[in-house]
């Protein structure tokens, strides 16, 4: 059987992506941008398949369990004319944990915890932030996710977790995995042994 195709998303822009303080398992709203790019990218996803001839019903849809993963799905669902609440929670989708330092800036981490912060810094994919996880950890639960996918899916998850897939499925490395930019409101689709991003 054909490794399944994802269709996966980032979530729609919240106020502390606009601050750039990290999130991690926090639980921030979509700010009205965000909601704007939530719906963008149910457009991009219809058009691609119509594209593609596909029936919307013919897919399992998945979400983080983080409130603003749940209302990019729904905002999402909503443009593809889906009831809005008929799809699955996975918790091995929710973001990076990143303890102590969610909410902060990255300023606000270097100072707080310099050492921690530069050896992170140089090791992104291995260091884990106080209290928060790793890289390894995150590619570990998406890992476990993938192998268990048994139909085409539309996910709708965060940027580490985006980060953690593509290590995993041998697209990217730790090195150029780890500071890749997840693009809120475009729909990215690993297929055919690779991956593509429309926006």
């Amino acid at each position: 059987m054909p490794a399944p195709t994802i269709y996966y998303i980032r979530h729609g822009e919240t106020e502390w992506n606009a601050q750039g303080r990290l999130q991690g398992v926090q639980d921030v709203p979509l700010n009205d941008l965000g909601r704007r790019q939530s719906a963008g990218a149910g457009r991009i996803l219809a058009d691609l398949f119509a594209r593609d001839g596909r029936s919307e019903g013919s897919l399992e849809f998945v979400a983080s369990p983080l409130g603003r993963a749940r209302q990019t799905m729904e905002l999402v669902r909503g443009v593809l004319r889906l009831p809005l609440i008929e799809y699955a929670i996975d918790d091995r989708l929710r973001e990076i944990g990143y303890g102590e330092w969610e909410g902060s800036t990255l300023a606000q981490m270097q100072a707080r915890d310099p050492d921690v912060f530069a050896r992170r810094q140089a090791e992104k994919w291995t260091v884990s932030p106080p209290g928060g996880e790793n890289y390894v950890l995150v590619q570990a639960r998406m890992s476990d996710w993938y192998s268990e996918l048994t139909a085409d899916t539309v996910a709708v998850a965060h940027g580490g977790t985006a980060r953690a897939l593509m290590v995993a499925l041998g697209l990217e490395t730790p090195e150029s995995a780890a500071d890749l930019t997840i693009e809120q409101g475009a729909v990215y689709v690993f297929g055919d042994g690779g991956l593509r991003k429309y926006s």
